[in-house]
């Protein structure tokens, strides 16, 4: 597949987006289970380049709410609702908000509460010993590994035998970078930054760090949380852009977490589900790129190539993921920003990190660069726009793989940008998206008023899991059991061998009585 090759240019559209009005976030209009948010501030007029954009339109910023689509190729947005059909949806709101809150501008800003802050992230093996549990828990995410609902049940052996095929190769991959990762140093790191900067903003909060797949993980971040009597509750996904997979995975643990715990329902919380639109988010990127163009000898030669973690196509097109369109919007406004610096340099934009037999949101990475080489760049800044932090996928893949491959396709000069970590443009940013997230004091924000949003507005836990991928069982399995013939496809090979050894697994099982089915008494069951 070609990857398209652009200049900074004006966008194709240009239409006018208000802030959220987080009472009528979901696009379903279900009411939140634990905390009805009013967080609405003015319009905001910018640019896209097409997808799926939401907007409101605030005659009383905590009472009404009017939503519309924007369509690629259309001139204005078109209204999902009749305005009769709408009323209908938006009295019950309007008497939650109303009998729950007062004018936000007589709301105080912080008050007797105590504030805490839920950083969320991936996670990652800090030995060597811890790679092959790390990779069972990420395997053993049904938003990672979707199987069919008939075979559900394999979910925790096929993840086990996948991690114990996959630990050789990825312990080396860790071991070149030192051993383990380093995202829980950084991410604490990061949590420590943002605390300073709150407490400097007149914002007492505690900064937590909850994990989705090794320590500190989310049920030990919560537990702390309870110990330590948080009143409000800031969700902030490390992921700039939203995606079933990683934000709303995390998402996903925090619903079966709260819906378990009487505290939890009681507690007040909000989600800033992606902030890849934030002013002091764009220019950090900025500043970082620029920063890194100085280091080749013709700067305005070289393209800038934003690589982003890959997703299964079938999340986007199936399951709503907003994550193509918020990462192409991202690229857009980083450019944009350049451009006011007089930066102007090609760039593209490719996706890396993908796995299994399905296809993945394209152009690739590793064909993009072999693409570019032959095309004849020499010179190549590479940008890893979906990571905040530096891990397997920057240092090894990216640092590694990548340039070898760039090197090695006839790219004379590369380069990458580093990830953001605790760059104090960006960790300023993030707090004031905590200010301006916490409850009825959207109005009222202490800076950065003007905001842009992002494509999934603020909203709670169940907001944001009824308004995407509410059907994850019906999306298509990762490995495609019935279509068999000839393909030179690695990927199609790769998910092939791996049902080949989940039907051997099985028969194993079924013929000596012994294995990971029957130690977790699984199959007994059947008998």
């Amino acid at each position: 597949m070609s990857s398209p090759i652009r200049a900074p240019s004006t966008s194709s559209c240009s239409y006018i987006r208000p802030h959220s009005c987080v009472t009528c976030a979901s696009r379903n209009f279900k009411f939140p289970m634990l905390l009805p948010q009013a967080i609405c501030t003015t319009p905001k007029v910018h640019r896209c380049s097409g997808g799926h954009m939401e907007a409101s339109s605030n005659a009383n910023p905590l009472k009404t709410c009017i939503v519309g689509k924007f369509i690629p190729g259309w001139s204005e947005a078109q209204p999902l609702f009749s305005k009769q059909s709408l009323n209908r949806h938006l009295l019950p709101v309007e008497a939650l908000v109303t009998s729950t809150t007062q004018d936000v501008s007589d709301t105080p800003l912080i008050g007797d509460d105590k504030i805490g802050v839920l950083l969320l992230n991936l996670g990652g093996p800090e030995t060597l010993d811890d790679v092959q549990p790390f990779l069972f828990n990420l395997f053993a995410d049904p938003d990672i590994i979707r199987l069919p609902r008939l075979f559900s049940f394999l979910q925790k052996p096929l993840a086990q035998f996948v991690s114990v095929l996959r630990a050789p190769k990825s312990k080396e991959g860790y071991a070149s970078i030192g051993g383990g990762s380093p995202l829980r140093r950084m991410t604490d790191a990061q949590a420590d930054a943002l605390r300073e900067s709150l407490f400097e903003k007149d914002v007492p909060a505690k900064v937590y760090v909850g994990m989705r797949y090794w320590h500190p993980f989310t049920e030990e971040a919560i537990e702390q949380i309870k110990r330590d009597g948080i009143k409000k509750l800031v969700v902030l996904p490390l992921y700039p852009q939203f995606s079933i997979s990683t934000s709303g995975s995390s998402l996903r643990l925090l619903e079966s977490i709260f819906r378990e715990d009487e505290y939890l329902v009681n507690m007040q919380h909000t989600v800033i589900p992606s902030w890849y639109q934030r002013e002091g988010y764009i220019k950090a990127m900025a500043n970082l790129i620029e920063n890194e163009l100085k280091s080749f000898d013709c700067p305005e030669k070289v393209m800038i190539f934003f690589s982003a973690h890959g997703v299964p196509v079938a999340y986007v097109e199936k399951a709503g993921d907003p994550y193509k369109a918020e990462m192409e919007e991202c690229v857009d406004l980083i450019m944009e920003e350049l451009e006011k610096r007089k930066i102007a340099n090609a760039y593209t934009l490719a996706y890396q990190s993908r796995v299994g037999p399905v296809e993945w949101l394209k152009p690739y990475t590793d064909e993009t660069i072999i693409e570019l080489g032959k095309k004849g760049v020499k010179r190549l800044l590479a940008v890893p726009i979906s990571f905040v932090s530096e891990h397997i996928e920057t240092l090894e893949e990216i640092d590694v793989e990548y340039k070898e491959l760039a090197l090695e396709s006839g790219i004379e000069k590369w380069g990458r940008v580093p990830a953001l970590g605790c760059e104090p443009t960006f960790i300023s940013d993030l707090a004031d998206a905590v200010i301006e997230s916490l409850p009825y004091v959207g109005a009222m924000a202490v800076s950065n008023i003007e905001a842009r949003q992002s494509l999934v507005p603020l909203g709670s836990v169940e907001e944001l899991l009824a308004a995407y991928d509410s059907q994850r069982r019906e999306l298509p399995p990762p490995v495609l059991v019935w279509e068999w013939g000839w393909t030179k496809s690695a990927e199609t090979w790769n998910g092939r061998a791996a049902m080949i050894a989940v039907l051997l697994l099985l028969f194993l099982e079924v013929t000596t009585g012994e294995g990971f089915l029957h130690q977790w008494g699984i199959l007994p069951l059947f008998r």
